[in-house]
């Protein structure tokens, strides 16, 4: 076997599984999980429909392979996506992949990018893939396997949770080959600026490493100006500075949370045009053509924007009404985008999320369980996440008991 399985931790969900394993939940309540950030919205009709009508139609049902680069009208779809959301023109030919959701892209991604023959040649030092802490732990398993070293920076909570890319240090910068940003961020839902877009590209340049922007909250906000309106992609920033080629830029995008198909595992890549040519090669061999099925159903979910319009509307809502209530007895506030409450809590977070589930039968995720302990603390320590993915009034209900049971510790 692979000696670098060794190296992988387990996933949250699985330590929340083992924290809970010994824990009897109130029986007087119905249970309500905020620990997995899987859509609950029901998904659009014409969506399922267009997989419907896809499975029967010959020869593009099941009837033949895919092709890896998916079918011209997937690709039209993607690139008329990118044009009305950023006002970007990409060429759908060489720019952009469909993948079967930004988890399998992220991990793909990362075993084509890493060459881990490049060690330091003194310190035999792996190279690094930086990243932000806490995190979606795809990009650590992906890194670990890929034989690179993942480098954590700590998002600062004075700065609105944006990872400090400024500790980096310079001779970690050099050993880099892939950045993995993740905007709107999970847990915490913070936003890059343009600013710190040019920073990164400048780094970029200077050090010839990759950035993969994973970008699969982009959809969910909650005002359409100012703060909190529809977050900046890493291919719209790039534009804006003028990076018309988006060298070595590759986002990530999803229909997950966009259209409530998680089910579905269909996204798309778009960027570089020169990585998308070695990305697509190392695809043809990784065998994850989309199916044609998924592929017709994918083309209609990106050509609506109405479903997407109405979705958002649902999280504002809840999210309207779950915030303040949850601020009255937490460190909390409305994230700049994303479907999850990132609180600071009295005590330790493991404790917290335990003691929570026996009295009043909600599950949160630990904080810590997002982070990893680097240069002396855990940024996710102290912090639970909340996915407040379940429909308004189970989330309303969850929030009441929390309040419960902060001010019965108090």
């Amino acid at each position: 076997m692979n000696p670098l399985l060794s190296l992988l931790q387990p996933y949250p969900f699985e330590r929340l599984r083992q924290l809970f394993a010994t824990v009897t939940p109130n029986p007087a309540l119905r249970p309500i999980s905020l620990g997995l950030g899987e859509p609950k919205h029901p998904t659009p009709a014409f969506i399922q429909q267009a997989m419907i009508e896809a499975i029967g139609r010959s020869p593009s049902g099941l009837s033949t392979y895919p092709a890896t680069a998916g079918e011209n009208a997937l690709r039209a779809a993607f690139a008329g996506w990118l044009k009305r959301r950023y006002g970007i023109d990409a060429d759908p030919a060489t720019q952009m992949l469909p993948v079967n959701g930004s988890r399998e892209a992220l991990f793909s991604l990362t075993q084509a990018v890493v060459n881990p023959s490049t060690a330091h040649t003194t310190s035999q030092q792996k190279p690094y893939v930086v990243c932000p802490n806490p995190f979606y732990q795809i990009y650590e398993g992906a890194a670990l396997l890929a034989g690179a070293q993942p480098y954590y920076v700590a998002c600062d909570p004075a700065r609105n949770f944006a990872p400090d890319w400024g500790s980096v240090p310079t001779d970690v910068w050099a050993q880099t080959q892939l950045l993995i940003v993740c905007s709107p961020g999970n847990p915490t839902g913070a936003v890059m600026s343009l600013g710190e877009w040019e920073n990164l590209f400048d780094l970029s340049d200077r050090h010839g490493f990759v950035i993969a922007s994973d970008e699969c909250y982009s959809e969910i906000y909650f005002s359409d100006e100012g703060q909190g309106g529809a977050p900046l992609g890493g291919m719209e920033a790039a534009a804006k500075l003028g990076r018309l080629d988006f060298k070595n830029l590759i986002s990530l995008t999803s229909l997950s949370k966009r259209s409530n198909v998680p089910g579905m595992r269909s996204g798309f890549v778009a960027g570089d045009a020169a990585l998308i040519k070695r990305f697509l090669l190392y695809r043809t061999y990784h065998g994850c053509a989309m199916s044609p099925v998924v592929q017709a159903a994918s083309t209609a979910a990106w050509g609506d924007e109405q479903h997407v319009i109405e979705n958002r509307a649902l999280y504002r809502c809840k999210f309207a009404q779950v915030t303040p209530l949850l601020a009255e007895v937490l460190e909390v506030a409305l994230p700049d985008a994303g479907f999850y409450l990132w609180a600071k809590v009295k005590g330790n977070d493991t404790d917290f999320a335990r003691d929570l589930y026996a009295l009043y039968n909600v599950a949160v995720l630990p904080g810590s369980y997002l982070a990893r302990d680097t240069r002396g603390y855990n940024p996710g320590s102290g912090r639970i996440r909340m996915a407040l993915v379940a429909e308004s009034t189970e989330c309303l209900e969850a929030a009441q008991r929390i309040t419960l049971f902060v001010k019965s510790r108090t």
